[in-house]
């Protein structure tokens, strides 16, 4: 397998700017900001490039001494990102000037043996870089004055960075396919992510929405010809957008439709005990809209009520109010217990092959003659409305475009998407449809 891009940890004590000097090495708002600490909880890892290098930054919760509660679970995934990490970036603040904090993480870091370059953020003015100096005591080399909001000095920090970095060898593969977790908040998407990739890659908690930043993990698929990684985003809970107070909920809103437009398949999680709500079916339309193939885990299936009936009601409104999304397969599924975590992948595999699916002209045109002999459209005015050819033209989702005399009904496209499903399902990927009209010749003069 081909080695993986070198990986940056930015560590340090919450609101000193981690985010903000990730967003300033992308060049692009991606972490997110806000002036409120804590606000970053998981590993979010982003791909960068400096003179060359490629490089794979990762953000990260602050490092805090004692931590209580949910921060315990926030200091774990920072200690998960030192193990990970061939350099370390401990950020420090300028204005504050060393703490006591900033010694115990940096205590942390020298017996991790890693290389570690001291940022100290918020020098915003060159008069303000002797302060840079009182942040030698911390005993881990020479610190690097910087401003990630204006991007002063972010140069020299870069090249400092790439000159640590290890040299790459061999060629980076991309991932065989990749997948986004979405759904509600709280109904159990991280769980799911970790049982899948085994191990704790996202932060569990149930306090609702606590996973914002999009979480890239990887997981090793086994096949005929060895093993195959299928890259999986854990996104944050997908709110309806009118509801959405909390600024730091609504750039995690976006950043969740954003993962959609950039992955292959999504994995949909319903929560069995709350059912299908007004906030599920938004999401599934968001998943449409994007062509992304999809599998739907109705989760919590052991906290679903154990009377049969109840059961059958529950799947029978899982199909009505995702009647749209009629191609993609459910599984039920436990992220605690287990149950049905294996059933999954098979069902991923198979849905992202649909997906990526392509049916001969041949074959198309002669499902579409058979469709039209079947049931013939609705005359228009008088005239007879035909399919004259038809070709898929893309796949990912699979897009067929129809050649016609005249503009198709809607029931129709999906009476002609139904009968090409007889023939072939396209088990988990939707089918798109594009309607050319040949435009009638003007009659002679």
């Amino acid at each position: 397998m081909s080695a993986r891009l070198p990986v940056v940890a930015v560590v340090g004590r919450p609101n000193v700017g981690k985010s903000s000097l990730v967003n300033r090495v992308l060049g692009r708002q991606e972490a997110i900001v806000q002036e409120t600490p804590g606000v970053t909880r998981d590993r979010s890892a982003f791909a960068a490039e400096w003179s060359g290098t490629q490089f794979e930054i990762m953000d990260t919760g602050g490092l805090e001494p004692g931590p209580q509660g949910l921060d315990v679970r926030i200091v774990e995934q920072a200690q998960v990102a030192i193990d990970t990490a061939d350099l370390i970036v401990l950020v420090v603040d300028a204005i504050s000037g060393p703490l006591e904090d900033d010694a115990v993480v940096a205590a942390e870091l020298r017996r991790s043996a890693k290389p570690v370059i001291v940022a100290v953020n918020k020098v915003d003015d060159p008069r303000d870089e002797p302060a840079a100096a009182a942040f030698y005591r911390l005993g881990l080399g020479d610190p690097v004055p910087l401003s990630a909001l204006h991007g002063r000095g972010s140069g020299d920090f870069l090249e400092k960075v790439v000159a640590r970095l290890p040299r790459q060898t061999t060629d980076i593969d991309r991932a065989w396919a990749s997948m986004a977790i979405v759904g509600r908040p709280n109904v159990g998407k991280s769980s799911i992510l970790n049982a899948l990739v085994g191990e704790s890659r996202a932060i569990v908690d149930p306090v609702a929405g606590t996973t914002r930043d999009p979480v890239d993990s990887y997981l090793e698929v086994p096949t005929a010809e060895g093993t195959r990684e299928l890259r999986i985003v854990d996104t944050a809970g997908m709110r309806r957008q009118v509801q959405i107070k909390d600024p730091i909920e609504y750039f995690a809103f976006l950043r969740s439709r954003r993962t959609l437009s950039r992955v292959d398949l999504a994995l949909l999680v319903v929560d069995a005990a709350e059912g299908v709500t007004a906030h599920d079916q938004r999401i599934a339309e968001e998943i449409v809209e994007h062509g992304r193939a999809c599998v739907i885990a109705i989760n919590k299936w052991d906290l679903a009520t154990p009377e049969v009936t109840d059961r059958q009601r529950l799947e029978r409104d899982l199909d009505h109010e995702l009647r749209f999304l009629d191609w993609a397969t459910s599984v039920r599924t436990s992220a605690r217990t287990g149950r049905g975590l294996d059933k999954l992948m098979p069902v991923i595999e198979s849905s992202l092959a649909s997906h990526r699916r392509r049916l001969t002209t041949a074959l198309l045109n002669e499902l579409i003659a058979a469709a039209q002999e079947r049931r013939p459209h609705a005359r228009t005015r008088g005239r007879a409305i035909r399919v004259l050819y038809a070709v898929q033209a893309r796949v990912a989702p699979p897009t067929v475009l129809l050649f016609t005399n005249g503009q198709l009904q809607t029931d129709y496209v999906r009476f002609l998407e139904h009968q090409i499903r007889a023939f072939e399902p396209f088990s988990g990927s939707p089918i798109r449809f594009e309607v050319k009209v040949r435009p009638r010749r003007n009659a002679s003069p």
